[in-house]
């Protein structure tokens, strides 16, 4: 019998940890390093080469010598997987501050083929439809896979937030016996001879889940069996969802989050600068965000951009827009608040506003001129949620678990989900969700 040897793959590989050696000065000119990775670009000059190394994160600039190697440079191929020990050169001219050259070089494997697309150019000369055709090819680019790993910053400045702030993650399922929205279009699947959905928000769950831990909040897929084609709409996204209890205000479910924004532009400033430099996006401070109501930024952009006055119930894209444009150029700021949306417009969970029963107590983000969160304040008393089913011609019999823990007792609680793709595409100012998406699923896309 033998035991496992736990010091196995330990990243004594990693480019990055050389990287950061250099940085803080423990790697030196000089110095001996193994790395691995695969061959981005070859550079075949007069005497010897120039291999450009893919590493996890960054491109590494490696001389390679027929003299020092005892394969001659046609036996390597774009695309290699390689194993190498090399030796710092410092270059000042270099993005890392250095390159290696190469003393000894292993092929780990090849490819079968030569790639179908061109991907160690700066950029993806090719269509959006070319690039998801070819998603696990597409993605090697720099700069495809810098806007990947922004969205991974997101989900962990979401976590590390959210822990911060008291909260405890859970696992909402994915396979439902009903909706939690109202209406909305769900996938159905057969669940051992049974008609079952899959679930298009966790919202149900995180608000049960709020009498057990006060706080939570849920990383999860939301799926939507929506037939729109746009831009800005995908099938199958990620949604950040928090729910908190003991709420005197939905106004204090906006503070959280506008703390979460602010917490967000600095956690990737700080960790990803490699990849907002790849993708040019500079993010600013965030300053105090912006409130309106509803109506109150209708009227308002209806009057200063002089635009008719449509759809009392909800924000057109144009209209998200142009609140997008006027609230940078009046406050300094890409995001804004947009509270008080119409009854008839938000689920059957939101509270009304006792005010005026005819608006919630909700609101939506909107970021660079788009929505990218959607919360509010819930219902929490069992009578009040009952009577507002029933209004909606929806039968309470469905939401019987739901309604159970309303029956015995719930705190006023509140919360929202973000859209994860959304976020990230206005974030980097991209045209299309689907650039930020690693494997999108829309109505005409379910491969690869």
């Amino acid at each position: 019998m033998e035991m496992i040897d736990l010091s196995r793959y330990t990243g004594k590989y990693d480019i990055e940890t050389v990287i950061d050696g250099f940085e803080k000065g423990t790697v030196k000119d000089g110095d001996t390093v193994e790395i691995e990775g695969m061959i981005h670009r070859i550079r075949a000059m007069k005497s010897f080469a120039f291999f450009v190394l893919r590493t996890q994160r960054n491109l590494v600039q490696c001389v390679y010598e027929p003299s020092d190697s005892d394969k001659p440079i046609a036996d390597f191929k774009e695309e290699d997987s390689v194993r190498l020990t090399g030796t710092i050169k410092k270059d000042d001219r270099s993005a890392l501050g250095f390159e290696i050259h190469i003393n000894s070089i292993e092929v780990l494997s090849s490819p079968a083929e030569n790639m179908p697309i061109v991907i160690n150019k700066k950029k993806l000369d090719c269509n959006v439809d070319i690039k998801l055709d070819y998603r696990p090819l597409s993605l090697r680019n720099p700069h495809e896979r810098a806007a990947l790993k922004i969205v991974d910053g997101i989900i962990n400045a979401f976590r590390s937030f959210m822990h911060g702030e008291g909260f405890t993650e859970f696992v909402p399922p994915k396979i439902v016996s009903a909706g939690a929205e109202g209406g909305a279009d769900m996938f159905e699947v057969d669940y051992f001879g049974e008609k079952a959905l899959l679930n298009q928000s966790p919202q149900m769950y995180k608000q049960m889940m709020v009498g057990v831990f006060k706080k939570v909040y849920t990383v999860a897929p939301v799926f939507r069996a929506e037939k729109h084609s746009t831009s800005r709409h995908i099938n199958e996204f990620e949604g950040l969802d928090f729910e908190m209890g003991f709420i005197d205000s939905f106004e204090d479910i906006m503070a959280v989050e506008a703390r979460f924004m602010k917490y967000m532009f600095d956690y990737l400033k700080t960790n990803y600068s490699p990849e907002l430099k790849e993708l040019g996006v500079e993010l600013s401070e965030i300053p105090d965000i912006p409130q309106f109501k509803f109506m109150e930024i209708k009227e308002i952009i209806a009057e200063k951009y002089n635009r008719e006055f449509r759809n009392p119930n909800d924000l057109e894209p144009e209209e998200e827009r142009l609140i997008g444009e006027y609230v940078m150029e009046t406050y300094g700021s890409p995001l804004v608040f947009v509270t008080h949306y119409p009854s008839k417009k938000r689920p059957f969970y939101a509270m009304d506003d006792p005010e005026n029963p005819k608006y919630t107590l909700s609101f939506d983000l909107l970021l660079n001129g788009a929505e990218v969160t959607t919360g509010g304040q819930r219902i929490h008393d069992y009578q009040m949620q009952l009577d507002k089913i029933k209004s909606r011609g929806m039968n309470p019999e469905e939401f019987s678990d739901f309604l159970m823990m309303h029956k015995y007792g719930m705190p006023p609680h509140g919360g929202l989900g973000i859209g994860l793709e959304r976020l990230a595409m206005k974030l980097l100012g991209v045209d299309n969700i689907r650039t930020v998406t690693a494997f999108p699923r829309d109505i005409g896309r379910i491969n690869p």
